[in-house]
């Protein structure tokens, strides 16, 4: 497993803003982690799923994960990275902007990276903007760039 990054409290997080705050360990992408999701969302695009027609007809050559795939894999691999203590409840806010620059094909070794953009005052807590890219290893665009909000409440 990677180098957890751990934050003590809320101090610990007014420190770490505007820093990398790690990745996770890498992942290889299988059929059956596409063929999962897409029946998990009912999205069986040909695209997506069907071996043969993708060596015949797409531009990639081999299935790619959906788009939702990447940004679906934030919230588990983000506990793989980051372990953030002192709080009485973290609870993932939403997402800002959410881009897909390049396909995540079948077979390709994935991984988080993060960075605490910023930080701000709400009630009970803090509101954490995270910069979340899902790499893709030996690509220079990720699979997925997502801003991510997550709130840190005290008790």
């Amino acid at each position: 497993m990677a180098n957890k990054t751990i934050i003590e409290g809320l101090d610990g997080l007014r420190a770490v803003v505007g820093q990398q705050l790690g990745a996770s360990e890498w992942k290889e992408l299988t059929h059956e982690d596409i063929l999962r999701f897409a029946e998990a969302t009912g999205d069986s695009q040909w695209i997506h799923v069907d071996l043969e027609r993708c060596k015949r007809e797409s531009p990639f050559g081999v299935p790619i994960a959906h788009g939702y795939f990447s940004v679906s894999r934030i919230a588990g691999l983000f506990f793989e990275t980051v372990d953030v203590r002192g709080f009485a409840l973290v609870l993932n806010y939403g997402l800002n902007k959410v881009r897909f620059p390049a396909p995540l094909k079948l077979g390709a070794r994935y991984r988080l990276s993060l960075k605490l953009a910023e930080l701000k005052d709400v009630p009970k807590g803090v509101e954490a903007l995270l910069l979340a890219t899902i790499e893709i290893e030996g690509e220079s665009k990720p699979a997925c760039a997502a801003e991510v909000l997550y709130r840190y409440l005290l008790a």
